[in-house]
């Protein structure tokens, strides 16, 4: 059985490998005549730091935007409709879930974010979509 990919979400961080995994999903997103969403998680933070933590979300937000812009830019370059989203909270579980209930046809990830830190640690973002989604994954080395 065979099912059409109308709508493509590809999380970014800003770094490279989430540009190049935005890349990837332009390319089948022209095959495929798809539309492409950006989406941004911001983590929460649980410990309050007043002021400090309002600038921190803040340039956040900020950075976010930019980056967006630029993957605005190159999905317009191709012909592609692209939609953005920041959302605040834990990564792969927000990723996930906005899959499911937005009814993705595929999420388009990069292998490895910004946080190396956190993923010898933890496991990748990527790692983690890929065992817990209910929609497609496609990992962009």
């Amino acid at each position: 059985m065979k099912q059409k990919i109308s709508k493509i979400l590809v999380p970014m961080d800003g770094s490279e490998k989430s540009f190049k995994a935005l890349k990837e999903a332009i390319y089948l997103a022209r095959q495929c005549h798809s539309t492409i969403t950006g989406l941004c998680i911001i983590p929460t933070y649980t410990i309050n730091l007043g002021k400090l933590l309002t600038s921190l979300k803040n340039q956040s937000q900020k950075e976010a935007k930019k980056f967006l812009a630029e993957a605005k830019i190159q999905c317009a370059q191709n012909g592609i409709v692209f939609n953005e989203k920041i959302i605040y909270g834990n990564q792969s579980w927000e990723i996930t879930e906005f899959a499911v209930y937005k009814k993705f046809d595929l999420i388009v990830i990069g292998s490895r974010g910004m946080s190396r830190t956190k993923e010898a640690f933890l496991g990748s973002v990527a790692n983690s979509i890929v065992h817990k989604s209910k929609v497609p994954v496609l990992v962009v080395k």
